[in-house]
This record gives structure tokens, C-alpha cells and sequence, in this order.
């Protein structure tokens, strides 16, 4: 019999279909249900989505994490109300005629680094127990409480007003709709994202990504929908491969005897600091996630290398 499916998938997402959208596609594709997502994309965004596979699912918290970079369109002197081009513009101003490049890479800087950023009303942060979205399609009032991110780039790359391009590198969590809206707010014009593609999580690019059409083209019952099905399978990733953030340490072969039986081991000699998730591998094969606690690692999920559940 043959092993289900796990690893990571890069997908290449078009505009149009959700997060879930995708997921469901791969599900049927693959064969299986275990598939999930490291972190969504508004449906009107493109980009690198990273689907979960299989025993990889229980991966998805550390790989949710991850910095990502993006490329995206500012439309000046437009407000909406999702912060996105498919909102409702709310207010316009004339004046972003006046602006000059240099005022826009000066505005754009003032947002680089750590920074508390208001969260767009159409969003999935929870108000009162509820998703904001979900409020501000009853036409309720929301106000978020800002969060604080990292921007560790935004860089302006052209200039053809009223549009403005730029990249972005940050951190988790970082609404890039916000940072259009508040680039505009800066400008004193408003503004708000009319395009946006994610280019990068992490160590992983949206040049190596499968595209959806390619696992629509395996969604098939004949020969060939077989074969690409096969094909999918193919590409996905080592886990390990979106892990390379997280403290590793290897094992010898009675080590990974004990963690596979839910002992712990002690790190001996090997430096591994105690904050944060540390990786067991043996042999570059993931064993074991879990913490250092008084120069032992305890592990928190164990992946045996037959079955791997």
C-alpha cells in the first residue's frame, strides 16, 4: 500500500479563489483530507500559498510564523472600506496629483520597523467574540486595537501616480492593506491596496510554486488526471525545508528509540537554547518537536518515520 501524501506544497495562488478554495482543490487532488494552510491570502491577492500535508498538518504553528514578502500596488487618493480594490470607496482626494516621489519614499520609511498597526475592519480579528468581517458587513462600527508588527522593508519601486508599487518584507501578522491605508494616510490623501502578491514565506518562493491550474488539471478521473495527481504528490516538500528558523540537534539511534516512546533525552554536551520549539532530527529526518527544559528535551509531538501520524 502506498504512503499518504505529507509534506508542503507551494501553490502559486490566482486571484479569485480563497485560502480554502485552494485547500479543497488539493484535498481532492491528493487523496486525502489532511490538508491544511501556514497562513491565508485575501481571495483578490495572488501569490505563494503554503498548503500542509498529511502528518505535516502538525507542522502548520510553526510554519504560520514565518516572515513574508510582498509586491503591491497602492492606489493613492481612494478610500475604502476593506482597504482592498474590491471595497466600497469611501472618500476621495484630488491631491495626490501634487505628490512627489520623494515624499512617498520619505512617508514609506516612517513605516518601516516595529510599529502598532490598526488591523482593517474587514478582518478576521475577533471583536467581542465575533470576526470583524463579520460586523462590518452588518455595517456596525468596528474599531480594532492596533497590534504590534515588524516591517522590516518597504521599499518603493515605482511611480506612476496614482499608483505607487512597492515590496514589502514582514513579519507575521502584518496586514499589508494597512500599510496602503496608512501610507496614503500619510500622504494626507488616503489610499488603499489595489493589488497585492505574496513573493516569498520564509526561505520558500513563489517561483517554485505549483500553480492551481496545474492541480485542476490533475483533478481528473482518467489516466492523465491520475498521473498529474502523481505528479502533485512529487512536489511536495520536505517539512524540514520551512523549518530552518527552529534550533535543530541530532540524534544517535537510541535517542530517537526513547523520544519515539515519549521519553525525554538529555542534550549533553549540545548547545540548545530552552526558549522556543527545538527540532530532533535523526539522519535529516524530522523526529520529534518539542523544548529543552533543565538540559532534557521533552518532546511535545513525535513523528515516527513509518506512518507518521
Amino acid at each position: 500500500m502506498n504512503a499518504a501524501p505529507a509534506g508542503l506544497l507551494p501553490v502559486d495562488k490566482p486571484a479569485g479563489p480563497t485560502s480554502h478554495d485552494v485547500v479543497a482543490r488539493a484535498r481532492r487532488v491528493l487523496g486525502t483530507r489532511r490538508v491544511g494552510h501556514a497562513g491565508t491570502l485575501d481571495p483578490f491577492a495572488t501569490g505563494l500559498l503554503l498548503l500542509v500535508v498529511g502528518w505535516a498538518t502538525r507542522l502548520a504553528e510553526y510554519l504560520s510564523g514565518l516572515e513574508k514578502t510582498y509586491e503591491a500596488t497602492v492606489r493613492l487618493g481612494s478610500v475604502t472600506d476593506t482597504d482592498d480594490s474590491t471595497g466600497t470607496i469611501v472618500a476621495t482626494h484630488d491631491h495626490w496629483r501634487d505628490i512627489t516621489p520623494e515624499e512617498i519614499a520619505s512617508a514609506a520609511a516612517g513605516l518601516v520597523g516595529e510599529i502598532d498597526q490598526v488591523p482593517p475592519a474587514y478582518s478576521a480579528k475577533k471583536r467581542g467574540g465575533e470576526r470583524a468581517y463579520a460586523r462590518a458587513r452588518r455595517g456596525e462600527h468596528v474599531a480594532l486595537e492596533p497590534v504590534r508588527v515588524v516591517v522590516r522593508e518597504l521599499r518603493v519601486l515605482s511611480v506612476a501616480l496614482p499608483d505607487v508599487e512597492v515590496a514589502v518584507r514582514c513579519s507575521a501578522g502584518t496586514y499589508v492593506r494597512a500599510l496602503g491605508r496608512d501610507l496614503g494616510e500619510r500622504l494626507g490623501v488616503g489610499g488603499h491596496v489595489h493589488a497585492l502578491r505574496r513573493t516569498a514565506i520564509g526561505p520558500l518562493r513563489v517561483e517554485d510554486a505549483v500553480t492551481l491550474a496545474s492541480l485542476d488539471g490533475a483533478d481528473a478521473t482518467d489516466a492523465a488526471g491520475a498521473a498529474g495527481a502523481a505528479g502533485a504528490a512529487e512536489r511536495l516538500l520536505d517539512p524540514l525545508v520551512g523549518l530552518g528558523h527552529l534550533v535543530r540537534f541530532e540524534l544517535d539511534v537510541d535517542e530517537e528509540a526513547r523520544l519515539l516512546h515519549g521519553q525525554s533525552v538529555e542534550t549533553g554536551a549540545r548547545e540548545v537554547p530552552p526558549d522556543g520549539p527545538v527540532l530532533a532530527v535523526r539522519e535529516g529526518r524530522l523526529v520529534s518537536v518539542g523544548r529543552v527544559e533543565e538540559n532534557r528535551f521533552r518532546p511535545s509531538k513525535v513523528f515516527p518515520a513509518e506512518g507518521r501520524t
